[in-house]
């Protein structure tokens, strides 16, 4: 078990070379970039919560170059409708027939910049699109290209007229991730770098696709000790039976931990999950999905530091490589 095999070898180099490709366009946000790596080899979905301006369409663009994908981006707006997203039937006069228009969803990577912005209706055909990894229209189903996943964004502040996602709906993305501010070095230092050129431009493809969906695979190969699930349920329960918590972890948000964990072992150069990959990834994974008491938001507190609090008091199990 704590062999790597030339599989993983290979897989945990282009991971490196496409960290390397991001880091040429943002700046100081090396755990930011990671995590989004950690979603994409877990075959999860992301949600970017932050103040406009701060990267998150440059961040989704330079993983799209990085790693070889058809990039699509829709602009959520009011009038946005889910046909837009599933594409739609439209006749043909010279041949006499309804031919199917492509809707933007069937890429690689969607950019869905801010989804919060849209109808609900909009954003449940999205959401199924994510869910099901398949489009129908008119009865025709369609499968989405391998690999998909969805980048979207939504802006914590001028909410007035906007369609906040409900928790079920949360729950279909595997992270949710805030880039926030850059320090000031990394700002001065992106200055530096926008002066004559973008650097989106230096970006090259160091991965195809066939080489990410072989990552995937190898991904899914981690392996995981009873000890570990256990650790993983157990987290979750905890959640549950939180008196500061009043919707806890669902079964989905632990599978989502799980494969999570394994792309971070994987990122380590590990073939075997630890608690601290867990750990590392919990919040991630865990705050945008439980909802806290009346109580703990009276008192100020916020999920990151529940978790935290659960984290602590969970007994953690002890790994060997054998």
């Amino acid at each position: 078990m704590g062999t790597v095999s030339v599989e993983h070898a290979a897989v945990l180099q282009r991971a490196r070379a496409v960290v390397d490709e991001v880091k040429k366009v943002i700046v100081g946000k090396d755990d930011i970039i990671i995590s989004v790596l950690i979603a994409i080899l877990s075959k999860g979905h992301i949600l970017l919560e932050d103040n406009p301006g701060v990267g998150k369409t440059t961040l989704a663009l330079a993983f799209s170059k990085a790693l070889s994908l058809d990039y699509k981006r829709v602009q959520f707006t009011p009038d946005v409708l889910p046909s837009d997203i599933t594409g739609f039937s439209i006749f043909n006069k010279e041949k006499g027939t309804f031919e199917y228009s492509e809707g933007a969803a069937l890429c690689n990577l969607l950019l869905a910049d801010e989804i919060n912005r849209t109808s609900s209706k909009t954003q449940s055909a999205l959401l199924e699109v994510m869910e099901e990894g398949k489009i129908t229209v008119e009865g025709v189903t369609r499968e989405i290209p391998k690999p998909f996943f969805v980048i979207a964004t939504q802006n914590p502040i001028g909410s007035v007229g906007t369609q906040m996602l409900p928790e079920s709906q949360l729950d279909r993305f595997l992270e949710k991730l805030s880039m926030g501010y850059p320090s000031i070095e990394s700002e001065m230092d992106m200055l530096k770098a926008r002066q004559n050129e973008d650097p989106l431009d230096k970006v090259s493809p160091v991965i195809t696709k066939a080489e990410l969906i072989e990552a995937q695979k190898v991904t899914e190969n981690i392996f995981v000790a009873d000890s570990i699930l256990e650790y993983i349920t157990k987290l979750a329960d905890a959640t549950r039976k939180s008196p500061l918590i009043k919707l806890g972890l669902s079964p989905r948000g632990s599978l989502a931990l799980c494969r999570a964990a394994k792309a971070t072992a994987l990122l380590t150069g590990r073939n075997y999950v630890t608690p601290d990959d867990v750990k590392y990834i919990f919040n991630n994974v865990a705050a945008h999905r439980v909802i806290l008491s009346t109580s703990a938001k009276a008192n100020g507190s916020q999920p990151a530091d529940v978790l935290a609090q659960i984290v602590s008091t969970i007994p953690v199990p002890r790994v060997t490589k054998d």
